[in-house]
């Protein structure tokens, strides 16, 4: 395989060596690793680094209070608003969502929303059953 071509080296010559460079370019210049730092305000290269006012200490880490509890009674109403349990389970939603509210507000428990579900469901539940005892008495006594 050949070598590749250089423009400056001659064919013939046996021993070749590249032509010395011109006088008039600049010769960069040499660097040494890890001899200084480059970047370093007493570098020649580089402007004086502006440190700004001194360093405060970081702000303390917020404290979070203990996670709140979710109200057992709360909870309970909401199964069984959703459940019914032949109506009897509407019912028990209603006193339980609404013994649930009146902890929550004492002991700041969480558990709000499912309280107000419960009651909500347990009504519409005993709505429900009100419709059907009403359809039942009506077609008991229009029957002969």
């Amino acid at each position: 395989m050949s070598e590749p071509f250089h423009p400056d080296l001659s064919p013939d010559d046996p021993n070749p060596s590249p032509s010395p460079s011109p006088s008039n370019e600049p010769v960069p210049p040499t660097v040494q690793p890890f001899a200084s730092n480059p970047m370093s305000p007493t570098s020649p290269q580089q402007p004086p680094m502006y440190t700004g006012s001194p360093a405060y200490p970081p702000y303390p880490p917020y404290p979070y209070g203990p996670p709140q509890r979710t109200n057992g009674l709360a909870i309970a109403s909401m199964v069984l608003g959703i459940l019914w349990i032949y109506w009897i389970g509407s019912i028990l939603a209603l006193i339980f969502g609404y013994v649930a509210r009146q902890q929550i507000r004492e002991r700041h428990n969480s558990g709000g929303g499912m309280a107000t579900a419960g009651i909500v469901l347990g009504w519409v539940g005993v709505g429900v059953l009100g419709v059907i005892l009403v359809i039942a008495l009506i077609s008991y006594s229009l029957s002969p």
